[in-house]
């Protein structure tokens, strides 16, 4: 049984590795904080990085409201290769050439992907189906019929352009797939594309600038830390914990 030396609450901001689970650093924080009751509000995907928003003791009440609010990410999309994951994690499917693009090309498509729209979930995800997570039918080689979802993508720009790499920020709502829009990119452009790599800089008003890496918190003392944590009230004002 975890017993901590004190009974910490509040939001921990907290800059995910690219070698962790989502849950891997929560359990980190367990053993740290000595504490079973600390959760996150809003998973990353493995080989994402950034900005995880990580809720300890009575702030694990907010976790709806935080995890409903939208999102920024900044990341990187190699097109003429597609992979079963959609991202850089999975294996290739295919290959196939890139046609001469200008960067007035991409953004001109991209610019039909903004706004108000659905978006069919990708196999490898936590969705679940009767029960069982799309992300272990799609490693024994199932696909099952999954419902689209309503997202909406308010932001999205070219920050570098270099064939066959994009780079790319984006601001978009909850459960919106990044890998899924750099994947269907590809497909609008004829030649495939996936998600090579994503960091996610802010939830909302939260930005990744106020994060801690993880050693960074390991060589903190428990009151030191303490002092980095955000009061629920200063993120959800109309809450009163």
């Amino acid at each position: 049984m975890l017993v901590p030396a004190k009974e910490l609450d509040g939001i921990l901001l907290v800059d995910k590795p690219s070698d962790h689970t989502s849950h891997d650093v929560i359990a980190r924080l367990r053993g740290k904080l000595r504490m079973k009751r600390i959760g996150h509000a809003g998973t990353l995907d493995p080989m994402a990085t950034g900005l995880l928003v990580v809720l300890v003791g009575k702030a694990t009440a907010v976790s709806q409201y935080l995890i409903s609010l939208d999102k920024e990410y900044t990341g990187t999309i190699k097109l003429g290769v597609t992979t079963n994951s959609q991202d850089a994690d999975g294996e290739v499917l295919a290959t196939r050439p890139v046609p001469a693009l200008t960067e007035a090309d991409v953004a001109a498509v991209i610019k039909t992907m903004l706004g108000d729209q659905y978006q069919m979930p990708p196999m490898f995800s936590a969705i679940k189906i009767d029960g069982v997570p799309l992300y272990k039918l799609a490693r024994k080689g199932e696909e099952v019929v999954r419902e689209p979802r309503f997202i909406r993508v308010m932001s999205w720009e070219i920050t570098r352009f270099a064939l066959p790499e994009i780079d790319f920020r984006v601001r978009c709502t909850k459960g919106t797939y990044v890998r899924t829009l750099a994947h269907d990119l590809g497909e609008k452009l004829g030649c495939g594309g996936h998600l090579s790599a994503l960091r996610r800089t802010a939830t909302d008003k939260l930005t990744l600038e106020r994060a801690l890496t993880l050693d960074q918190i390991n060589a903190l003392t428990l009151p030191e830390l303490e002092k980095h944590l955000l009061h629920p009230r200063d993120v959800v004002p109309s809450i009163a914990l």
